[in-house]
């Protein structure tokens, strides 16, 4: 895949390291002091090493592992930032995804397309062990953004807590009344939104789906230094 030096292959494409975190974190950063960088660097160089052609277009691929390595390095992080779901769906960003998929050759997006197609399988026969169906759970996804934002943050609260991430992974239901006392919120809003709330936990606790966070698009809020 890689003719040229590794370093100089990396050194040729810091621009778009940086551009791909810059999109998650929305802040400055500097390749002298930002972890946000350095955990970039490494998902990029990781890429590297494990693309090969079945993976569809290597920029695509390592855009997927550098968000996701950045959003597991937030999970993981005891200052973990706000996060957020990005809705920006202006005209810009709806033409730089028209370029994009021009960029790929017909090969590139059928490969890319049958990993999505696998992992959506995959996903689905975990959700079954929760009791929960792929399809009614985006019919019944919340509309509003903030919902979605508050829940994202609620599950996160949920991921990083091991005594209730425990009792999911083995009791696969959502410890409502533990969760209510912990993020002081109220039970029957924990229970209506419980099933969107336990599929973000089993992706976020995941490294199984990274098409499917990646398609998720999440980033982190205006509050984040």
């Amino acid at each position: 895949m890689i003719k040229k030096n590794r370093d100089d292959f990396i050194e040729d494409n810091k621009n778009f390291i940086y551009t791909s975190t810059y999109k998650v974190c929305k802040k400055n950063l500097h390749w002298e002091n930002d972890d946000e960088l350095s955990i970039a660097l490494i998902a990029f160089n990781k890429a590297c090493d494990t693309y090969d052609g079945s993976k569809g277009n290597f920029f695509s691929y390592a855009s997927i592992l550098i968000k996701n390595s950045l959003i597991d390095f937030f999970k993981k992080s005891k200052d973990t930032p706000h996060l957020i779901f990005d809705s920006n769906d202006n005209e810009e960003k709806k033409h730089q995804y028209i370029d994009y998929k021009i960029s790929l050759n017909q090969y590139e997006i059928d490969c890319e397309n049958k990993h999505r197609s696998e992992e959506i399988v995959l996903f689905t026969q975990e959700l079954k062990k929760y009791k929960l169906d792929f399809h009614c759970l985006i019919k019944s996804s919340p509309s509003h953004i903030d919902t979605r934002n508050n829940l994202l943050n609620l599950a996160l609260i949920c991921y990083k807590n091991e005594d209730i991430l425990t009792y999911i992974k083995t009791k696969k239901l959502l410890p409502i009344t533990q969760i209510a006392l912990i993020t002081n919120t109220r039970k029957k809003y924990i229970e209506k939104w419980r099933r969107y709330i336990l599929t973000l936990v089993i992706l976020l606790s995941s490294d199984d789906f990274p098409y499917i966070k990646s398609y998720l698009n999440i980033k982190v809020g205006d509050n984040y230094d």
